[in-house]
C-alpha cells in the first residue's frame, strides 16, 4: 500500500508531492498525460509562491523568467487604466514549470506514473482502492489534483456540477502562446470583449501567453473560434493591435470548455482535493497557480501531524476544510465577484473610468484576490 496518492500532476498535485517525498514519504502522481505538456492556463505566478517554489527547488533566480509588475485593464471600447502590482508576479508556461517540477518529485524519491488515467475510487477500512488504466492501485490517503472538470467529479457526484449545463454558468477557455515581439515583459494586460475577457503576459523563451474566457453561447454565436477573435475580441481596440502582429505559436489553441465557477468542498468522501479541484478562482484575478500551490503547502504540514499519529483522519479533514476556507472562500467569492463586472462593454467602460478617479480602489480589489507568501 502506498502512504499517499495523488490524483492530478498540476502544480498543486506535484508541489504537494515534492514535499512528501521530501519528507521521506512513499507517494505517487497519476497523471493522464504524458509530460512535457501545454495547459489551458493564464501562466502567470503571483509572487507570493515565489519562496516556496525556490524552498521546493526550483531556481527561479536561475531561469531569466519575466518579472511582471504593472497591470492594465481596458473596456470592449479600450478605455484602459494602468496600475503597479503590490507583490507582482512571474510569467512561466506549464509546459515547462509542470515538467520541472514532476522530475523533482522523482529526484526525491517520489513516483509519477504518467498516461495512467483514474476511473473510480473506493473508501473502505480506512483505505483507498483506486481502478485506473494500469491496474488498482491502494492507498492510506488519497489527494485529488485533477483540475477544474474530470470524470471522478461525476463519479462522486459532486454537488457542484448541478449547474453545469445552465448557459449562464457555462464558459469556454481558450489559450494561446503568440509571438509578439513587442510585448512589455513586465505587464500583464486584462482586456474585456462582449461577454468575456483576455489576459496577456510574457512568459519564458520571449513568448506572449493570451488566455481567454468566454460564454459558451459567445462561442456559438461566432461559429468558431477564427471568427470569434476576428470580430468579438478584434472590436477592442487593444485586443485587435495585438492580434493584427501576432504569431501563433500552438496552433490550433488550447481549449476548455464547461467552464464553472460553482462553490466546491476541499473533502469529498474522504478525498483531500486543491487546486481547481477544490475551488476555481476567476482567471481574471491572477492568482489560481499560487493558489493550488498554497494549498499543497497547507495539506503537507496536515499529513505530516497525520502521519505521526497526531491527528485523525476526521481530525485531519476538519483541519484542512478550515484552513481551506480560511484562506481562499473569501478570494474565490471576491474573484467571482469582480468577474461579474467583466464583459459587460457599458458596465466595464463605467466601472474603469470610475477606477481612474480613484485608484486606490482599484488596487484595493486585486489585494483582495491575493494572499501573502508562505
Amino acid at each position: 500500500m502506498v502512504q499517499t496518492v495523488i490524483i492530478g500532476g498540476g502544480l498543486a498535485g506535484l508541489t504537494l508531492a515534492v514535499q512528501e517525498a521530501t519528507a521521506g514519504r512513499a507517494v505517487v502522481v497519476l497523471e493522464k498525460e504524458t509530460y512535457p505538456f501545454h495547459k489551458v492556463c493564464g501562466e502567470y505566478v503571483s509572487r507570493e509562491s515565489a519562496d516556496f517554489l525556490i524552498r521546493l527547488g526550483v531556481p527561479l533566480a536561475d531561469l531569466n523568467l519575466p518579472v511582471i509588475t504593472r497591470l492594465t485593464v481596458t473596456a470592449p471600447d479600450g478605455t484602459a487604466i494602468q496600475r503597479p502590482l503590490g507583490l507582482g508576479g512571474i510569467g512561466v508556461s506549464r509546459f515547462f514549470l509542470d515538467q520541472h517540477l514532476a522530475n523533482l518529485v522523482r529526484q526525491r524519491g517520489g513516483e509519477v506514473r504518467e498516461g495512467v488515467r483514474v476511473t473510480d475510487v473506493a473508501f473502505a477500512e480506512d483505505c483507498f482502492t483506486l481502478e485506473t488504466s494500469a491496474g488498482p492501485v491502494r492507498a492510506r490517503v488519497v489527494a485529488g489534483a485533477w483540475g477544474r472538470r474530470a470524470n471522478l467529479d461525476v463519479k462522486l457526484a459532486r454537488p457542484h456540477l448541478a449547474n453545469r449545463h445552465d448557459a449562464a454558468h457555462n464558459y469556454v477557455a481558450v489559450k494561446h502562446h503568440l509571438r509578439l515581439p513587442d510585448f512589455p515583459p513586465d505587464l500583464i494586460e486584462l482586456h474585456n470583449f462582449r461577454d468575456g475577457y483576455a489576459g496577456l503576459s510574457r512568459v519564458e523563451d520571449g513568448r506572449t501567453c493570451m488566455a481567454y474566457l468566454t460564454t459558451a453561447a459567445n462561442l456559438k454565436r461566432a461559429g468558431s473560434i477564427a471568427a470569434l477573435e476576428a470580430t468579438v475580441l478584434a472590436a477592442n481596440p487593444a485586443l485587435a493591435a495585438h492580434l493584427r502582429v501576432a504569431e501563433l505559436l500552438i496552433d490550433p489553441p488550447l481549449t476548455i470548455s464547461q467552464v464553472t465557477f460553482n462553490r466546491k468542498a476541499p473533502v469529498e468522501n474522504h478525498l483531500l482535493l486543491l487546486g481547481d479541484a477544490a475551488g476555481t478562482i476567476a482567471p481574471l484575478c491572477g492568482n489560481g497557480m499560487s493558489m493550488g500551490m498554497h494549498a499543497a503547502h497547507v495539506l503537507h504540514g496536515l499529513l505530516t501531524a497525520f502521519y505521526a499519529n497526531q491527528l485523525t483522519r476526521p481530525a485531519l479533514e476538519t483541519a484542512y476544510t478550515r484552513a481551506w476556507d480560511a484562506r481562499f472562500r473569501l478570494r474565490i467569492f471576491a474573484g467571482r465577484t469582480i468577474q461579474r463586472f467583466f464583459g459587460q462593454p457599458a458596465l466595464t467602460s463605467a466601472v474603469i473610468r470610475g477606477l481612474r478617479t480613484v485608484p486606490w480602489v482599484a488596487d484595493a480589489l486585486v489585494g483582495l484576490t491575493h494572499g501573502k507568501p508562505f
